[in-house]
């Protein structure tokens, strides 16, 4: 018998979000309806950002009330918080309430206090955990569950990370909308936009990263889902650019290469990406077959062009390594875009400084660079509060210092980016991306009118800011 019988996947965030959040469809959300439809009677997914009728909490209450019967939502980042947890706390509370993701996680109890209509939040990766709750499981047996019971809250155990190998991918038929590259609610590309996961974790231990942990703490193990699946999944995606959102897309080269072939054998044409270390240069023949396979955007974790603090946030690459990676990987038909990281422990503006010259001198085809953060498991915690000087306001946040405070270091930033994105890296930005067939004449034709429209919400969003900024004795 069927204990739910309709159920509502909700992401609760909203149109004006950033272009990260926009292109981004909602898989943490998509993995969890999947693995819940065939125990429901029915599931809608609903996307905040592409249904402004819904935004209001009115709105969305009444087609709840009307006809749902247990509701879902998904809260995974920093952005926009307390405006989600006002929207999420205006929702009907007499429909069952269940929350996850990886900023629920972090925030259990002040979710709870803050929205007393939730009734259980989910803890880690909770795909195996929807499945208990809406297959009627009682709460107590629930591993990784935190619920009300009697004006208390409970926690239970946390879960074992479950087996990517049996967790259904995201069925796509489920969406109401394609996704776009989208900036402040301008749309800036006209090919739709789609991610695929092919495994999970990351064997590499760097000391600023804690993508391979939950919030709970756990240690996810590197592990691969069967390519068979993987080919499955991509034959299911209508998008024409695909992001591969594993940590390292090579870090098995062989089954790197493997897919390479399957996706060539198999016909699938699409316009790929992938996130990736530069270990890759030392196998010419996969990034062979990578080009012809259709992957074109490398997004290269580079952090620091020293090689201290190379040694310091245990990265495992020297300077000349990086030189030399990229000597080879210029050589193919691949758009190079380097992370950095400023701000870093010991640091100085000099330093700091040199990330755009450097990356020109390696040829990187376009940069992003953020400040050191620290998160809640992150082995730097411990560095930074036993550094004089250095400190940090909160879990997630950035590090600061007596010397490089929150204005130096925006002011740091600000020439990093100037002295990078000049117009000569501009002009060859687009140059290649149209060469290489990253971009093409039809993307500049829909993002090019568009242009004005983005430019003013920016400056309607400064002003906005300023608006808001306390002059001090006023």
């Amino acid at each position: 018998m069927i204990k739910y019988k309709h159920v509502l996947a909700l992401n609760p965030y909203f149109g004006d979000s950033t272009a990260t959040m926009g292109m981004f469809p909602p898989t943490g959300l998509e993995y969890i309806a999947a693995s819940m439809k065939d125990l429901v009677g029915k599931v809608t997914l609903l996307d905040l950002r592409y249904e402004s009728a819904y935004s209001k909490p009115e709105v969305l209450s009444e087609f709840v009330r009307s006809q749902v019967d247990l509701l879902c939502i998904s809260i995974r980042w920093e952005a926009q918080f307390e405006r989600v947890c006002d929207f999420v706390s205006k929702l009907p509370p007499e429909v069952c309430t269940v929350v996850g993701g990886y900023k629920a996680t972090l925030e259990v109890e002040h979710l709870f206090e803050r929205c007393p209509n939730i009734d259980m939040i989910v803890r880690g990766e909770g795909e195996d955990i929807i499945q208990q709750i809406v297959a009627g499981a009682s709460y107590k047996d629930i591993r990784g569950l935190s619920y009300r019971e009697n004006g208390r809250i409970i926690h239970n155990e946390i879960h074992d990370l479950p087996d990517i190998a049996r967790i259904p991918y995201p069925d796509r038929s489920l969406r109401r909308y394609d996704y776009y590259l989208i900036q402040h609610g301008v749309r800036l590309s006209r090919r739709a936009f789609d991610t695929i996961l092919t495994t999970r974790g990351c064997p590499f231990k760097c000391k600023f990263c804690t993508f391979s942990l939950n919030p709970l703490g756990q240690k996810r193990s590197y592990t691969e889902r069967p390519l068979e699946s993987v080919i499955e999944e991509l034959k299911t995606i209508k998008a024409d650019f695909v992001l591969f959102s594993d940590d390292n897309f090579f870090t098995n080269p062989r089954r790197s290469e493997e897919l390479c072939d399957l996706i060539i054998e198999n016909k699938i044409k699409k316009t790929f990406a992938v996130q990736a270390r530069i270990d890759m240069a030392k196998y010419p023949k996969i990034l062979d077959k990578a080009e012809k396979a259709g992957f074109r955007l490398f997004l290269i974790g580079i952090e620091s062009p020293h090689d201290w603090i190379l040694k310091q946030l245990a990265k495992g690459i020297t300077q000349q390594q990086i030189r030399d990676a990229f000597a080879v990987l210029t050589q193919y038909a691949f758009f190079l875009h380097g992370y950095f990281i400023y701000g870093n422990i010991g640091e100085t503006e000099e330093e700091m400084l040199y990330i755009p010259k450097f990356a020109k001198e390696i040829k990187v085809d376009s940069i992003s660079f953020q400040k050191l953060r620290i998160e809640k498991f992150s082995p730097l915690k411990e560095i930074v509060e036993n550094t004089p000087g250095y400190h940090y306001s909160r879990i997630g946040g950035p590090v600061y210092s007596d010397r490089y405070g929150k204005k130096e270091l925006k002011q740091i930033r600000n020439r990093i980016r100037s002295e990078f994105y000049d117009w000569h890296q501009i002009n060859h930005i687009i140059k290649k991306s149209r060469r290489i067939g990253l971009f093409d004449g039809r993307d500049l034709a829909v993002a090019l009118p568009n242009l004005p429209l983005l430019m003013y919400r920016l400056a309607k969003r400064k002003i906005r800011r300023k608006k808001h900024v306390r002059i001090p004795g006023k």
